[in-house]
């Protein structure tokens, strides 16, 4: 079946993954990291230009690992940072910075929107999700406010992974997955909201500079041959939809039937499940996004994760072998020291301005240890949060598959079992993002010849040593302290 290159475009930095569709084998892997450009109003920017220069070297760094030459790759996916604003000119330049899915600076803008729309109720009546500070819509409005001649010039309204298309093949395209993410878009019908962009911009500018939507089994087109020239990939490999990094993960980790969970300990932390049919809860943090594989992925996305653990282990000067042995030696409840996280606001609980804190400390638990471990317990404590409402929505979770840096972590492992009362373990591949990337390229290369069902079973291995089960005398103990968590959030609301 010949070669795939998937691309994983994240937060922190660039993946590239070389999978071998045939055997379903990873022969390479490449990486590279970028800055992610903050400022005290909640603005998290990112230069586009940073992405392409990481993508060609996490390529070729997954070409030379795999010891393989590009002409043998038949198809490129690309996974991407979902909400991400990406501005083009006439002439397919980058107008400014990326405003990303972190980004809190156009909540003001969102609240006015969000009002327009007929508040929460309004908005998941018409879009079939409430739309939130983050997602692409808001980041349009204040753009039109804050640079009004930069506005004027826009020709093309992408999201991160549309770019990385756009770079690829000189063709704007996007898919159903992704899109549902802007805030602009019916995930019901999958079409463009365009009543609510010409209420943006009346001239109309906004529409026009949408791009295409496809199939998720579809090409954008094929890789243009200078690009493919700059790898030292085959000219004639196509390029698929692609999608968002969540629902690449999904195709990543199998989870495109009902009744897995995937959870991601990334930057941000994610739950997702596939669904057969739109899954609309009336509780607006669950966003009920399109899958990239066909369906529905509903999705809850907390903004605070491995950039909170890696922000504490980097005040206290320590190795991830050193901080995860800090988390082990502390005991469940972190010596009552409970961290509400929010570093970045969040999205769930929905906290948008809210600011991080550390409750409980005494002249007897105030060490190392217990900070580490509040710091694990109360990011996860968002994911537990956003399960329930997944399963009050009705989403069945029998098993989670976890992802993401935090995965690899035994000690989280067992901190979120116990604290999800569910089994959990991890896929071989932790790039899932970039695997699924590439399982869809396979996919959409195969025209038909091959399912997505039978290359995600030849393509997606659990590996079985990280099997991990709920330990009941903790399950019991983390209910108490997860309520007091719960008992948190009406302050940490008022202190916005």
């Amino acid at each position: 079946m010949g070669l795939y290159l998937g691309i994983d475009c994240g937060t922190q930095g660039t993946k590239a993954l070389l999978l071998d569709a045939a055997s379903g084998q990873v022969l390479g892997l490449g990486s590279a990291a970028y800055a992610m450009h903050s400022g005290a109003n909640g603005r998290r920017e990112q230069d586009p230009a940073d992405w392409l220069q990481a993508l060609h070297k996490a390529t070729a760094q997954a070409l030379a690992a795999a010891g393989v030459d590009g002409q043998q790759v038949l198809g490129v996916g690309v996974s991407g940072q979902q909400h991400g604003l990406v501005l083009l000119d006439a002439d397919g330049q980058v107008l400014r910075p990326a405003k990303l899915w972190c980004d809190t600076e156009t909540t003001a803008q969102n609240d006015r929107l969000l009002t327009y729309l007929g508040g929460t109720h309004g908005s998941l009546e018409r879009l079939g999700l409430a739309i939130a500070p983050g997602y692409t819509v808001s980041k349009l409005l204040w753009t039109r406010e804050q640079f009004p001649e930069l506005f004027e010039r826009i020709a093309h309204v992408l999201l991160p992974h549309d770019y990385l298309n756009y770079w690829l093949t000189g063709v704007c395209r996007a898919e159903y997955g992704d899109a549902s993410g802007t805030g602009y878009f019916d995930i019901r019908t999958r079409q463009w909201d365009l009543d609510l962009l010409r209420h943006i911009d009346p001239s109309g500018r906004l529409e026009k500079a949408l791009p295409d939507l496809i199939d998720s089994h579809q090409a954008v087109a094929p890789i243009l041959p200078a690009i493919a020239q700059q790898l030292g990939l085959n000219p004639r490999a196509l390029v698929s939809s692609g999608g968002g990094d969540n629902m690449m993960g999904a195709i990543g980790t199998d989870n495109i039937a009902p009744g897995t969970i995937t959870m991601s300990l990334g930057s941000s932390g994610t739950v997702y499940a596939y669904s057969a049919e739109p899954l609309v809860s009336p509780e607006p943090a669950v966003a009920a996004f399109c899958a990239s594989s066909g369906g529905w992925l509903p999705l809850i996305c907390t903004m605070n994760l491995t950039n909170v653990t890696g922000m504490v282990r980097e005040l206290f000067e320590l190795d991830l072998a050193a901080f995860n042995q800090r988390v082990a030696s502390a005991p469940i409840g972190a010596g009552n020291v409970l961290m509400l996280p929010f570093l970045n606001g969040e999205r769930v609980p929905a906290l948008p301005q809210a600011t991080g804190s550390i409750l409980g400390l005494d002249s007897t638990n105030l060490n190392q240890a217990n900070l580490c471990r509040a710091a694990v317990e109360g990011t996860t404590f968002g994911l537990r949060y956003g399960l329930d409402l997944l399963r009050d929505a009705g989403l069945p979770s029998q098993s989670i598959r976890l992802i993401g840096g935090g995965a690899n972590s035994p000690v989280w492992r067992q901190i979120v079992a116990d604290i999800m009362n569910t089994e959990v373990v991890c896929t071989e591949q932790t790039e899932a993002a970039a695997l699924g990337a590439a399982i869809q390229a396979a996919w959409c290369v195969a025209d038909g010849g091959q399912s997505l069902g039978e290359l995600c079973q030849r393509c997606v291995r659990l590996d079985s040593a990280t099997q991990t089960h709920p330990i009941a005398a903790n399950v019991s103990a983390y209910e108490t302290v997860y309520q007091r968590y719960r008992a948190q959030l009406p302050g940490a609301a008022n202190s916005q």
